[in-house]
């Protein structure tokens, strides 16, 4: 499995393929990660067409296991994002 495209990685390809400079691409960067973090973070969704949607969902009150002793407890209620990806992005992978 490759590594993982790191964010100074990610900006150079997107400086290239806007056609602009790193600054540019990194303050668009920038902007997309902070309208998705608080679109989710305040219970809606956001839709990346062709890459997949991003949402927050609820997860119920739960009993989990302690790995390290094996002792039972109790899990609070919490919140997980979570990301369908799409169909496109699929076919293209496997295609």
């Amino acid at each position: 499995m490759a590594k993982p495209m790191t964010k100074t990685q990610l900006v150079a390809a997107l400086a290239e393929e806007m056609g602009s400079d790193k600054k540019s691409a990194s303050a668009a960067l920038d902007a997309v990660t902070s309208i998705i973090t608080r679109e989710v973070s305040g219970g809606g969704a956001v839709t990346l067409p062709g890459v997949g949607k991003i949402y927050c969902r609820e997860r119920p009150e739960r009993m989990v296991r302690n790995p390290a002793t094996g002792e039972q407890i109790k899990k609070e209620a919490d919140k997980v994002v979570k990301m369908t990806i799409a169909k496109a992005l699929k076919d293209s992978v496997n295609g």
